[in-house]
């Protein structure tokens, strides 16, 4: 059921019905709704789901590397990781706000790549000083999928350029961090 939500979306239908969901994976309406109570809880299950196969496809980078390496490999994962959400985070921007649950999702997004930004870049975030806070929620914003959406959708760059841009902005950031 999860899956089929999931590959309604994939296919361009970012508000699938439950009708349609449950016509995909080739079971009544009433099976989807005994498993589900609703829609919050079939994106509970939806983004569960999103999160492991970031987590399958996620790999660790050493924060021992230079920093232009781990700036490279960070936007070359992050871009991996917003073409692999790109469809459910467009579905979710059209029900975040009225979905509690689809803003949950977003901020176990946010969390991890927060998490990701503080260990791979602390060196830089410390030296940073009073303005590591900062620094730490420019990186993360400039990695997230609302400034992908913007660089792929509303500039309608590819990947790889998307990702250049991402690269150069990280970059940029955390080339001298300044206390403010």
């Amino acid at each position: 059921m999860v899956e089929a939500h999931l590959d309604l979306i994939a296919e361009g239908d970012l508000r699938p019905t439950g009708e349609r969901i449950a016509e995909r994976a080739g079971i009544s309406l009433r099976t989807l709704w005994t498993n589900f109570k609703d829609m919050e809880t079939l994106f509970e299950a939806s983004g569960a789901e999103l999160l492991r196969q970031q987590d399958a496809a996620w790999r660790p980078i050493s924060p021992t590397l230079p920093l232009a390496k781990r700036i490279d490999a960070y936007c070359r994962q992050r871009a991996k990781l917003l073409q692999l959400i790109a469809p459910s985070a467009r579905a979710a921007q059209m029900r975040e706000p009225v979905s509690a649950q689809l803003r949950r999702n977003r901020l176990k997004h946010i969390d991890r790549v927060r998490d990701e930004v503080e260990q791979l870049f602390a060196v830089e975030l410390d030296r940073a000083g009073t303005g590591r806070e900062q620094l730490l929620n420019a990186v993360v914003a400039a990695s997230m999928w609302p400034a992908w959406s913007m660089l792929r959708d509303g500039l309608g760059l590819g990947v790889d350029a998307a990702r250049a841009v991402m690269a150069r902005t990280v970059a940029a950031l955390l080339a001298e961090p300044v206390a403010r």
